[in-house]
């Protein structure tokens, strides 16, 4: 395991980098297919965060966590990794055994006249894959939507997560 290690408003020591791969060190026991593993550090306003994002053939496993205190925050978003392979597990194991189609990269074609400027942009491959693996991911990654192309009719769709807390799907129609 390959762990990238990035501060943001703080130095990096070699007390703290090291209390970091020893610390994420411990997802290698789950699997020994991590690929690069970053962790960045980040001070803002006297919190303490610590963003991991460790891909592992095609999904990404996601973690942020933040206190008041660095050491706490590396152990807490370890903690919160470990929970998520936990409840993931049988899951992940099976998309893992499962064969590995190709992916494609789609362009997102941006028209700025007129519009509000755009700050950041990100390009990511969609993976064919069911609803149920794109809700996983979105889980996994923490977040509130996830684009994905859809297995069952190979059209890119939107799944989200609704305040009431189930999901909901978006799929292109037609006309």
């Amino acid at each position: 395991m390959n762990i990238i290690i990035r501060g943001k408003h703080i130095e990096v020591t070699d007390a703290l980098k090291a209390y970091v791969i020893k610390r994420v060190g411990k997802l290698e026991k789950y699997s020994n297919e991590f690929m690069d593993v970053k962790v960045t550090l980040v001070v803002e306003e006297g919190r303490h965060r610590v963003e991991v994002t460790a891909p592992i053939h095609g999904m990404i496993l996601r973690g942020e966590e933040e206190s008041n205190d660095m050491y706490a925050s590396i152990d807490l978003v370890v903690e919160k990794l470990e929970r998520q392979i936990d409840k993931y597990r049988t899951r992940i194991n099976k998309q893992m055994r499962s064969k590995v189609l190709k992916d494609h990269e789609i362009e997102h074609p941006v028209d700025n006249e007129d519009e509000d400027e755009i700050v950041r942009r990100k390009k990511f491959t969609l993976k064919p894959m069911s609803v149920e693996e794109a809700i996983m991911q979105m889980n996994l990654v923490g977040h509130n939507f996830f684009v994905f192309t859809n297995s069952d009719n190979h059209a890119v769709n939107v799944v989200y997560r609704r305040h009431s807390g189930d999901y909901g799907l978006l799929e292109p129609e037609e006309k």
